[in-house]
């Protein structure tokens, strides 16, 4: 399967917390949101949050983890179906409350950032860690952007048990691409929300800010 041209890639995170994005110009890796002290609203689960706490990368780049900013290979994600779906303790936020950030491969390496990407969920044991771009073959390009399709990427990312193609598609369907310490603002191509509604809340944050972004209704990256 060809690898895509570009590379698109999607960061998800809490309308609640994109002003203190645009303060810091840049979507930083969770533990810099720590060591600067910034209160941030939590869409993940904290027992995978644990692991990739202490989960290393390969050396170089180093690190762990949470050293690095996350990016999905597709939006519409399994994480926004479980917190939309309230599965997700301690999250009160449902996918109308999410932003999808995108930008891409290109974008965000052009600069010389050190990354890492995975085959799959990078906080699975048996992901596989890559830091040469011309792996990227290893990516399920094949799930990922098979028919039927939304704006490119497949409808469908359950696995499917017993069936041998899609045994472990939702493992494979969040695939990582993970970039050292920082994003900034400028590699955000743009911000994808649910409804108008949502895109003039989110604009009136950029504005006031003083953030020039593109902000577009989507929904073909929600459920």
């Amino acid at each position: 399967m060809p690898i895509p041209n570009p590379v698109r890639l999607f960061h998800i995170t809490a309308i609640a917390n994109l002003q203190a994005i645009c303060q810091a110009g840049a979507l930083q890796a969770k533990n810099r949101v720590q060591e600067a002290g910034r209160q941030y609203s939590n869409i993940a689960y904290q027992g995978a949050q644990g692991a990739r706490a202490v989960k290393a990368v390969p050396n170089p780049p180093g690190g762990r983890v949470h050293d690095f900013v996350p990016f999905y290979f597709a939006p519409r994600s399994p994480m926004l179906f479980a917190i939309n779906g309230g599965r997700v303790p301690g999250c009160d936020w449902r996918q109308a409350d999410i932003v999808h950030l995108e930008t891409s491969v290109e974008g965000v390496t052009a600069g010389g950032n050190p990354f890492v990407f995975y085959d799959c969920n990078a906080t699975l044991a048996w992901s596989t860690p890559y830091t040469d771009l011309a792996r990227l073959d290893a990516v399920a390009w094949d799930l990922i952007t098979e028919t039927p399709q939304l704006d490119g990427f497949c409808k469908f990312w359950q696995s499917v048990p017993g069936h041998e193609r899609y045994t472990d598609r939702m493992e494979r369907r969040q695939a990582e691409f993970l970039v050292r310490d920082s994003v900034a603002l400028t590699d955000i191509v743009r911000i994808g929300v649910i409804n108008s509604a949502k895109r003039a809340e989110v604009q009136a944050i950029l504005t006031a800010a003083g953030v020039h972004c593109v902000v577009e209704v989507k929904p073909d990256w929600y459920f």
